[in-house]
């Protein structure tokens, strides 16, 4: 993409934004001609920094990143406020303006500060390749030695999941992509698949979704009107930031295992290389369960299920997210107003999944195919259900709002973890390593 004022990569971005944000000073070890590739980048910081100057990588452009400054200015109040009640719980003033001057700076380009990206990450997540032997097991990556679940843990029973070996997995930043195209309708890839082609697709993606759900649709049903008491509300409110973070972590990282699994039932997903399936799965997994919410999401009083019962914005009050929690549920009520399938939500997750614009992708051409024919089978299952025509446009005219859900849980992870870092280091191991949220220069 385009950062500051070049073509550049993800990780290059964020170099020269922490190398002008920190007014860092490197030196070189060698003769200062070193030679600086995707591959050898991070040997040597001098002349990496030196390259991206000679391209053009503008100074000025970093100083406040896509902020606004209505924004920097909320953030910069919320740190100052951090300080007060540090200095009034006996914590340094040195160590406060420490802080204030990491925050403001490390959330300015609306991702999180991550250090540089290797090709390689020691990292937690999937035991690659995968097996596509369709089993009905989930994955269970010992998330407990962590994080312990509450006693009232919706659905998944980690317990009785498959354990699975935990290896090594190429490290992206996410940054959500949308659709790389309009409407198909006419184009020569839709002339050359056949109805029966279109079924195919369309009952793989709809049958590996129904199967990969966290819960049925009868189960659904009958949690409907489960609703939190005040009481429970109030006590969940009065949990620390920490232990309401911990928890969410949790249950986010269970949802991603479903995620997973979905992904390797997609006909042709294991078929792409391995770097391709880490990369789509890291990048796109915040989006689908994003949309997947809606099948939890009740539109007639505002709530969502959480751990086994619905509740509204107020029960995550005690995250300090009340921004992004409000942005969530907006693109709940706005999803709901479709009245999406289950099969349309199969195959606009699925759609999703696959988007050929992630960064780093190295058979990208192969992914737009994949996308490419599942979008027709979209395009089809909504004209076979008489809906209006302009509903698979109005579908992905909420992308740009996922992706500004994803930009901003970046945001407050990052923060999140300025201000707690022992807590996020007990996070659940597959949370972390997806959203990448240690630094790995700690």
């Amino acid at each position: 993409g385009i950062h500051y004022g070049v073509i550049t990569c993800e990780g290059c971005k964020g170099f020269f934004r922490r190398s002008q944000q920190n007014n860092a000073s490197y030196s070189c070890s060698r003769q200062r001609n070193c030679l600086i590739d995707r591959t050898n980048r991070n040997r040597c910081q001098h002349c990496r920094l030196q390259k991206c100057l000679a391209l053009g990588m503008s100074r000025d452009a970093v100083k406040f990143g896509r902020m606004s400054k209505k924004q920097r200015d909320s953030l910069y109040a919320e740190v100052q406020k951090h300080q007060q009640n540090q200095e009034q719980n006996g914590v340094s003033k040195d160590d406060s303006e420490a802080l204030a001057r990491v925050y403001p700076t490390s959330v300015s380009s609306g991702v999180s500060d991550l250090d540089d990206i290797s090709p390689l990450s020691d990292g937690l997540l999937f035991d690659f390749p995968l097996t596509p032997d369709g089993g009905s097991t989930y994955y269970n990556l010992d998330l407990l030695t962590s994080a312990q679940p509450s006693p009232d843990q919706s659905s998944m029973d980690v317990s009785d999941a498959k354990l699975i070996k935990q290896e090594s997995i190429y490290e992206l930043m996410l940054e959500p992509g949308l659709f790389a195209h309009g409407t198909l309708e006419g184009s020569q890839l839709a002339s050359d698949i056949s109805m029966l082609e279109i079924d195919r697709i369309a009952q793989n993606v709809v049958k590996s979704h129904l199967e990969t759900c966290q819960y049925t649709t009868e189960e659904l049903k009958r949690l409907a009107w489960m609703l939190y008491t005040q009481e429970e509300i109030r006590s969940l409110q009065n949990k620390s930031c920490e232990t309401m973070w911990q928890q969410c972590s949790l249950q986010i990282s269970n949802a991603i295992q479903y995620v997973v699994e979905f992904a390797k039932r997609i006909d042709g997903f294991m078929e792409l290389c391995q770097n391709d399936q880490i990369i789509l799965l890291k990048a796109g997994c915040l989006e689908v369960l994003l949309i997947r919410m809606i099948r939890a999401f009740n539109p007639l009083n505002n709530t969502v299920l959480f751990e086994g019962k619905y509740g509204g914005m107020q029960m995550f009050k005690s995250l300090g997210c009340d921004d992004l929690i409000n942005a969530i549920f907006e693109l709940g009520r706005n999803l709901c107003r479709l009245q999406l399938s289950d099969e349309e939500i199969a195959l606009f997750t699925a759609a999703v999944l696959l988007s050929p614009d992630r960064p780093w992708l190295t058979e990208s051409k192969k992914v737009q195919k994949l996308q490419d024919k599942i979008y027709i089978a979209l395009q089809h299952e909504i004209q076979k259900k008489h809906s209006s025509e302009d509903k698979l446009s109005k579908m992905i005219s909420k992308l740009p709002l996922m992706k500004t859900i994803c930009n901003l849980h970046l945001d407050k992870l990052e923060f999140f973890r300025l201000l707690h870092p022992e807590t996020v280091m007990n996070f659940p191991p597959l949370y972390k390593e997806v959203f990448n949220s240690e630094d790995p220069t700690g």
